[in-house]
């Protein structure tokens, strides 16, 4: 069976960690992660601390089990939504989208386990200095923000800086993805896109069907012109931004062109105005199945390859 240290620190039984996917990641899909043995992390995204709450309670009623929330540093709301993780106690914060250091002692001072998204080196060094409690070393295949370094990349470099646990992120959607994160140094993994398609998850069936229907070149990078790209899936309004972003239009203009277009794709399903965030392993995905199947069926398929790795050393 697949088990590493962060088993053992965070209370779960396979270190598989499910993406914070902001307006999807909700409290029923962390839950249903969470029972299935992995980590569950509802994602806050731009929303109020009362939602936040709201959805630590619906997770809460449905599990035992650790769970986390992922919170946007970027987001209007990320003051109050960092006390309310500290207030409810929640077993994990995972963050994005910026630095936490405002928000590490308050977090550490309640009891939870904290663990940043980190895109580089230097933020890794940073993170792991004021206490973090392991790493999440996301590359650039991964959907919605990215940064510049690739999984490959990037996960030996933060496993080199740091003696936390490190989990990899970006690009990962089957036992390979995980067997090759553990050669890389990690001991964890964490996934999104393939978590899209869990039964539990109650993003809109359209956004389900353009994951299914996708293929290797179906994603697109914008907003790099801005200073935080986003991966999302070809639609009509992602290459209509694409294309803006390589005009004379304002940046104002450019963000204001992005706003509530996730909401757009993941509620109510806009294929033309909608922005379907999905990493570059989208084209990987091809079935429908409960989160609990999805966590077995990659460690499952990982554990036969690491134990086969001694067939190529000589």
């Amino acid at each position: 069976m697949i088990n590493s240290k962060l088993c053992d620190l965070l209370g779960i039984e396979y270190p598989v960690f499910q993406g914070g996917m902001a307006w999807i990641s909700d409290g029923k899909l962390a839950a249903a992660v969470s029972n299935g043995g992995g980590l569950g992390i509802i994602a806050a995204g731009n929303a109020p601390g009362s939602y936040v709450r709201e959805q630590i309670h619906i997770a809460a009623s449905l599990t035992n089990k650790p769970f986390g929330v992922n919170i946007m540093l970027l987001s209007p709301f990320v003051d109050e939504v960092a006390q309310v993780v500290a207030e409810e106690k929640v077993s994990v914060v995972t963050t994005g989208a910026g630095n936490p250091t405002k928000y590490m002692a308050l977090w550490k001072n309640a009891g939870i386990h904290v663990i940043p998204v980190v895109p580089s080196v230097s933020m890794a060094k940073l993170v792991t200095r004021l206490g973090a409690d392991a790493l999440i070393a996301e590359g650039g295949e991964s959907g919605g923000h990215i940064g510049e370094l690739t999984t490959m990349v990037l996960v030996p470099q933060v496993c080199d800086a740091t003696d936390l646990p490190v989990i990899a992120a970006g690009g990962i959607a089957d036992g390979r993805g995980m067997a090759a994160a553990f050669m890389l140094g990690a001991c964890g993994v964490q996934l999104g896109t393939r978590f899209l398609v869990a039964e539990e998850c109650s993003v809109h069936p359209n956004y389900k069907d353009k994951i299914l229907k996708a293929s290797d070149l179906s994603t697109i990078t914008t907003g790099k012109r801005l200073g935080h790209p986003v991966r999302s899936l070809k639609t009509p309004f992602s290459r209509a931004l694409f294309e803006a972003e390589y005009s004379d239009i304002s940046d104002e203009e450019l963000e204001l062109m992005g706003t509530g277009k996730l909401a757009l794709a993941a509620r109510d399903g806009d294929l033309q105005n909608g922005c379907f965030l999905a990493g570059q392993i989208a084209g990987m995905v091809k079935k429908e199945q409960p989160a609990a199947e999805i966590i077995r069926e990659i460690c499952e398929g990982a554990e036969p390859l690491l134990k086969g790795a001694a067939a190529w050393v000589k």
